[in-house]
């Protein structure tokens, strides 16, 4: 319909309306997640105090400030979002905010976990690339093992060994039960060795002479289940409370008593150390090693191994090895040769 002008436009059809809207009157959801858009850049915590870990239990550790200070003290943290990827175990030192007053109720935060010398680990067999962090910054490992009831069990002990050489952890062992029968056979196994050896009866436990190997460091005990571990970690540690079992006169197995890696102080009149108690296990999985750790353990061996052949093995049937000629032609003695026999036991363990 048109006006007397012939237009469609009508007169009082007029933008006025529409000059009452523009840009600026759009009003936009705010951002559900914040109005600040998201950063990756995090504090550096400059303020944050270092803390070694005790122990872990359902994502509370228990950490350890100011030590060997008037003002040690333990403390409960939670791990920060940001650090949800990492593991964190019983030895590791962290940076830790909030509350660390260790009062009852209170919760610090771990906002980074500090550089690691050693970080033992295993995996869930050898074939398996997913590996499990044990502890971190051992620098000494006490093998335990029973001399019967149960049987001592060579190749859990060369992984063990082999686990620690990879590691660069220097490793002990601790012969309990003797007298229920005689150590030597088992102990042959490793006399190519430079490994220290302890021997422990029901009715005398080297106590003082365990704890002086362990003052001034950082010592993970490891062992099969049964053998007595547990035993011995609260003889050296009075007061740790330590749960122990029995063996089952069946099967000949140990039951599984420590269900957690716990730190605890060591002493004695010199001055004092840490021993890190781990759960009993029956079986160690090494698809994480390199065999070249293996080899570096073994100092004078791996001098003579730079004259082997690329991609040698060192095993009894490795063509041209300048360690298996050597120890043929008597040039390392018998100690050479109880060497190498280890040696190969750990490699064939290994690739095994």
């Amino acid at each position: 319909m048109t006006d007397g002008t012939g237009s469609w436009w009508a007169d009082d059809d007029e933008d006025d309306e529409f000059d009452l809207y523009d840009e600026s009157t759009i009003r936009t959801r705010p951002n559900p997640k914040g109005n600040r858009p998201r950063t990756k850049v995090r504090p550096d915590h400059a303020d944050a105090e270092i803390a070694r870990v005790l122990g872990v239990d359902r994502g509370r550790y228990t950490v350890l400030l100011d030590e060997d200070t008037p003002d040690e003290r333990q403390s409960i943290a939670a791990r920060a979002s940001e650090l949800r990827r990492n593991p964190i175990v019983t030895g590791d030192r962290v940076a830790v905010v909030g509350d660390t007053s260790g009062e009852e109720g209170t919760l610090g935060r771990i906002v980074r976990v500090e550089p690691r010398s050693t970080l033992l680990r295993r995996s869930a067999d050898d074939t398996d690339d997913v590996e499990r962090v044990i502890v971190a910054n051992a620098d000494q490992m006490l093998i335990v093992v029973a001399a019967a009831n149960p049987e001592p069990r060579t190749r859990l002990v060369d992984r063990y060994l082999v686990a620690a050489y990879d590691a660069g952890i220097e490793p002990m062992l601790c012969v309990t039960k003797i007298d229920l029968a005689d150590p030597a056979p088992f102990l042959k196994n490793f006399a190519g060795l430079d490994l220290p050896v302890f021997t422990s009866r029901e009715d005398r436990i080297p106590v003082d002479e365990i704890r002086a190997a362990l003052v001034g460091h950082d010592t993970v005990v490891v062992g099969h289940s049964g053998v007595g571990k547990s035993t011995l970690v609260n003889e050296l540690v009075p007061g740790a409370g330590r749960a122990t079992g029995h063996v089952n006169e069946v099967t000949g197995r140990g039951r599984h008593t420590s269900s957690s890696t716990v730190s605890l102080r060591v002493e004695n009149g010199e001055g004092h150390g840490w021993v890190i108690d781990t759960p009993g296990v029956r079986s160690f999985g090494l698809g994480h090693v390199d065999t070249a750790s293996i080899l570096k353990s073994f100092t004078d061996l791996a001098e003579l191994a730079e004259d082997c052949p690329r991609g040698c093995t060192h095993l009894p049937d490795a063509p041209d090895c300048a360690i298996v000629e050597a120890v043929e032609e008597g040039r390392l003695g018998e100690t050479g040769r109880a060497r190498l026999d280890s040696l190969q036991r750990l490699l064939a363990t290994f690739a095994g």
